[in-house]
């Protein structure tokens, strides 16, 4: 399983992301106080008590009610926590990681199945585990999507030249463009800016401003049909078809 291997660069073992987020769910819990912490206190508190005044019994049911109520509050926490990662299967998701040199980036996937370990719950995304602490944001896979087709047609249009500088050369651009646009659906339409779309209708405006001066189209429309008039018949024109 790619969660047990790490990739080696110059000699060295790399950190992979996996890696990186169960170590930092390891460490988030060896910082907090657990419900087995909390009786090694109560055993160490009777172990050590003072003999000539030992600790009353209602102190005892006191501290094992304390105790009962930790393991409670630890139970309903972890059986939350598996029914927010359950709900998430099958999500489109953004999880925060750290790569080799410190920085901080985010890691798209769907999660695929849920693994829940020592009352913690990690997101399988691509065969590899995140700790459900490090995720950042759910996305609805229609959002990105409509997200993704809007900023790529934003990007290429912002290549295009001034409208002034616009010329044949450009008209294929254009024209994909333009095809890409009445081909969204108005949910699509909504994530482009007014201005954007506004640009657009100039740029066709001007393409075919370009193209009627170079009279596109309108020569040699009929030049087949007068090439080949009058070739009807000819066969055996010399007389020589016959029998």
């Amino acid at each position: 399983m790619s969660i047990l291997m790490a990739p080696v660069k110059d000699g060295k073992f790399v950190e992979t992301d996996t890696q990186n987020s169960l170590k930092k769910a390891t460490s988030s819990d060896n910082n907090g106080m657990d419900k087995d912490a909390f009786l090694q206190l109560l055993v160490a508190q009777m172990q050590y008590q003072d003999p000539l005044e030992p600790t009353s019994n209602t102190e005892y049911i006191s501290q094992y009610a304390q105790f009962s109520q930790v393991e409670q509050m630890q139970n309903m926490a972890a059986t939350s926590e598996l029914a927010r990662a359950t709900s998430l299967v099958g999500q489109e998701v953004y999880i925060k990681t750290t790569n080799s040199k410190g920085e901080s980036q985010l890691k798209y996937g769907k999660v695929d199945y849920v693994v829940f370990e020592n009352n913690k719950a990690y997101l399988a995304i691509d065969e590899s585990l995140y700790s459900l602490e490090d995720l950042d944001t759910v996305v609805d896979l229609d959002y990105k999507n409509a997200f993704d087709k809007a900023y790529d047609f934003t990007v290429e249009l912002n290549k295009l030249p001034v409208i002034s500088s616009i010329d044949l050369s450009y008209a294929e651009k254009i024209d994909k463009l333009e095809k890409i646009y009445n081909e969204m659906t108005d949910y699509e339409k909504s994530f482009l800016t007014d201005e954007n779309v506004e640009k657009l209708k100039k740029y066709i405006e001007k393409l075919k401003e370009v193209r009627e001066a170079a009279g596109e189209g309108d020569e040699g429309e009929d030049k087949d049909e007068s090439d080949t008039e009058g070739t009807e018949g000819t066969e055996g024109a010399d007389g020589s078809g016959g029998a």
